[in-house]
């Protein structure tokens, strides 16, 4: 069953750099379905929903590595296997020296728009990347952006508005 976010929910969490949890907010905790201490030290991956293309956070991590922001869609599982979608801004965590010392994560309710054309093409980098594997997905996900003129970034952004 599909959970929904309010208008002025806000999910936050932070991570380590190898993308375990050390902090999420209480609307993170508690529509997740895992109590704190599940979710304390766990993978942040504990929440990917199998729809989500691999591609996307092969993406996302790359991105968020060079210490650039990403916004993305993401289809989030819930522990009794529930499941709801966010919008969410991914950033790196910096230090007073300018070194990445992990990684947080704010996340709103996606526009029903952004969520219909996603899902769309998610299930179609997901099919590529079943038949013909990682690379394949990645390369039509930038001849798609190429042929719309625009970044990763821009195109989720759009289909925010």
């Amino acid at each position: 069953m599909q959970k929904y976010l309010d208008e002025n929910d806000f999910i936050i969490s932070k991570t380590d750099l190898k993308g375990r949890i050390s902090y999420g907010n209480e609307k993170f905790i508690s529509i997740s379905g895992y109590t704190e201490d599940e979710l304390l030290g766990a993978p942040h991956n504990i929440l990917r929903h199998p729809e989500m293309p691999r591609v996307v956070y092969a993406h996302l991590w790359e991105s968020i590595q060079k210490k650039k922001e990403v916004f993305v869609f993401v289809k989030n599982r819930c522990k009794n296997n529930d499941f709801y979608w966010v919008f969410a801004n991914v950033t790196a965590s910096i230090d007073a020296l300018g070194k990445a010392i992990g990684y947080y994560s704010v996340r709103r309710k996606p526009s029903e728009r952004g969520i219909k054309e996603i899902e769309s093409l998610y299930a179609q980098l997901l099919n590529i990347e079943k038949r013909e594997g990682l690379a394949s997905a990645k390369k039509y996900l930038g001849e798609l952006l190429e042929k719309q003129g625009v970044d990763f970034n821009e195109f989720i952004i759009n289909l925010q508005k």
